[in-house]
């Protein structure tokens, strides 16, 4: 029985250690802590179980051409994590919270970043000195981009003269093809699209200062015209109900001069009575309780 154990034992640990031998194609698979990745390592899957990845994990590896996040993780990218990863091209980060100071600087291949919409916080110098970087895509968040301690304003991605257009994830598209009118959508979609007008004539030194002044701008437009989006509703809605109590009350009005012949004090409870009625069998109810918080923008 000891000796079953201790061959179990054995075949684990050598199966871990042979994950990566340094062919070409092999992936290796990251488990976080203290575990060491290899030199040459060109493919990584990070395990599920990782929650943090620690300073300097992935520090140099210049031959690392792809790294593969689980969905689902919520994970914090320490400081300096990819930095000097000169042969990543692309890299995808979907659920991190926190991109930490010089995560992929110096990356000199890597041409687009993809970061998701739980992102909170991507640190200064985080893509610094990535001279074929050309896109990013990360969140509708207004201040994702810490200012550097020392100096003081946002140095996120300087030096990566080819930086010229930005995506967005999360679910500003759809709130944005929700809007009433025409002319709404039609400025948003502008609006978000104005920073890769403006990107390309930009100084590196003020791309991030001028990406984020774009999300603050972005953000206040989106608010107003929720706002008047879901005002309009409401009048809009206001005026359904009338009108579903007019039909009734218009249809009924033979019923009602039926009632005006009995006694008047009579008469006057049963109309009010037979209008409370109607005001529930129109069908307002129902529309203004189910429908209206449907077509709200949150």
């Amino acid at each position: 029985m000891v000796l079953c154990c201790m061959m179990l034992i054995h075949v684990t640990i050598a199966t871990m250690a042979d994950v990566y031998d340094g062919g070409d194609d092999d992936v290796f698979a990251y488990l976080g802590g203290e575990q060491e990745v290899p030199r040459n390592v060109r493919r990584v899957v990070i395990d599920r179980s990782v929650k943090i990845i620690p300073k300097k994990a992935f520090y140099q590896r210049k031959d690392l051409v792809s790294v593969e996040f689980h969905e689902g993780i919520e994970i914090v990218v320490g400081v300096q994590v990819f930095m000097g990863c000169r042969s990543i091209q692309k890299i995808k980060i979907p659920y991190a919270r926190t991109i930490g100071f010089s995560v992929l600087s110096y990356c000199e291949q890597l041409a687009e970043a993809e970061f998701g919409s739980n992102l909170d916080t991507i640190g200064s110098n985080a893509l610094y000195t990535c001279p074929s970087l050309r896109r990013i895509t990360i969140p509708l968040k207004d201040n994702l981009f810490p200012p550097h301690p020392v100096l003081h304003r946002c140095t996120q991605f300087d030096n990566c003269p080819n930086l010229v257009t930005v995506g967005l994830v999360g679910g500003i598209h759809k709130t944005i093809s929700s809007l009433l009118l025409e002319r709404w959508r039609s400025e948003m979609n502008q609006e978000i699209d104005h920073i890769n007008q403006v990107l390309p004539n930009t100084p590196h030194l003020e791309k991030t200062d001028a990406i984020q002044q774009w999300i603050r701008s972005v953000i206040n437009r989106m608010e107003h015209y929720k706002a008047e989006h879901n005002k309009l509703l409401k009048e809009d809605m206001t005026l359904l109900e009338l009108a579903l109590w007019k039909a009734m009350l218009d249809g009924n009005r033979e019923d009602d001069a039926s009632i005006l012949e009995m006694p008047a004090k009579k008469a006057n409870l049963d109309i009010d009575s037979i209008r409370n009625k109607r005001r529930i069998t129109s069908g307002a109810g129902i529309v203004i309780k189910n429908v209206l918080p449907f077509l709200k923008l949150r």
